[in-house]
């Protein structure tokens, strides 16, 4: 490892080995509006080469066209990387705008062989519930995706966005190795229960948007304005009208946390992130999204900073003022089933 190569750390109990931070990878075809592939592409190698060895995608991205794209890079690096990618959110072929959470056996044996095939590899590294569908028991659906291990198909399971009775009832038919969830200076809803019980049955957390969806980095103020008309956050209640009025004035301290590291304040967010291991004694492997080989660069760098226990006071009372909720509708997070 040289000095600015990642340090690493295993996913759960008995997980793969990973750098300490991960790469996002939906931004790059899906969601965050017009992307250069060339840049993308260069994006990945510059990960890899700075000890970035998580790299997360999902079926419902661009209806699979994340994973396509990612193929090269995955087939080309096969014994570097860790693959981590999802099913649940079915595109009905009538309407490609919608997503239906599906957890049934015969969806997901579906799902995964259609992964594998965009995915151009024999065996997917890390395979997540991308939403819970409460209509199927979890131990259903967990017991499905433990088949596909025992087949060889995918060796560790994950889930994303569950209740912590959820990932007890799951882990108790099989081991999970990680639970993704929102989890940032804005997003704190999982550390009552989830991030609890996690540490409990020695599963990693894997925090997604952990920057806020971009907003915690100062680069947009209002999505409606600053952003491009397909970007997804001008849905989203935190980042437009008086929300995001509000919201704007939350990153004062951490500005004042930014200057006095001579950081970024997405630096400094993705700090805070990181130290939610020690401070919670559990793995946390935050998968901060980008198209921009500086910004990797960037974020990296961020594994290096070490907050104060008067700088993390400071940053503490932030999420509970933030305006707005972090999706319309929030029956399909856990904050929303706890």
């Amino acid at each position: 490892m040289n000095d600015s190569t990642i340090a690493t750390v295993r996913l759960g109990d008995g997980g793969p080995e990973v750098g300490v931070q991960g790469l996002g990878c939906m931004g790059m075809s899906f969601a965050y509006g017009p992307s250069d592939a060339g840049e993308s592409r260069a994006t990945l190698e510059r990960a890899l080469e700075l000890g970035v060895t998580l790299y997360d995608t999902a079926d419902a991205y661009g209806a699979g066209e994340n994973e396509r794209f990612l193929s090269p890079f995955f087939t080309a690096h096969r014994d570097e990387v860790v693959i981590a990618t999802k099913f649940a959110l079915s595109i009905p072929p009538d309407d490609p705008t919608r997503r239906v959470i599906r957890n049934d056996p015969p969806y997901i044996r579906q799902a995964v062989e259609a992964s594998l095939k965009r995915l151009g590899v024999d065996v997917i590294d890390l395979y997540y519930m991308h939403r819970r569908d409460v209509n199927v028991p979890i131990e259903e659906t967990v017991g499905v995706m433990s088949e596909l291990v025992r087949e060889g198909k995918v060796k560790y399971l994950g889930l994303s966005e569950v209740t912590a009775d959820e990932l007890r009832a799951a882990h108790s038919v099989h081991p999970i190795a990680a639970v993704q969830s929102e989890w940032s200076l804005f997003s704190r809803d999982i550390e009552a229960k989830v991030v609890p019980a996690a540490r409990e049955l020695g599963v990693a957390l894997v925090p997604y948007s952990p920057l806020g969806r971009g907003f915690l980095t100062g680069s947009f103020v209002n999505a409606e304005q600053d952003l491009t008309a397909d970007d997804f956050r001008r849905q989203q209640p935190r980042f437009t009208g008086a929300n995001a009025t509000a919201n704007a004035a939350l990153l004062e301290p951490i500005r004042t946390v930014a200057e006095a590291h001579g950081a970024s304040l997405g630096q400094i967010a993705l700090a805070w992130a990181q130290q939610q291991a020690a401070v919670h004694d559990l793995p946390v492997v935050p998968i901060p999204g980008t198209r921009k080989p500086t910004r990797v660069e960037e974020n990296t760098a961020a594994t290096r900073i070490t907050l104060t226990q008067e700088e993390l006071a400071l940053l503490d009372p932030v999420a509970a003022k933030v305006a707005g909720t972090r999706y319309a509708d929030m029956t399909f997070t856990s904050a929303g089933r706890e």
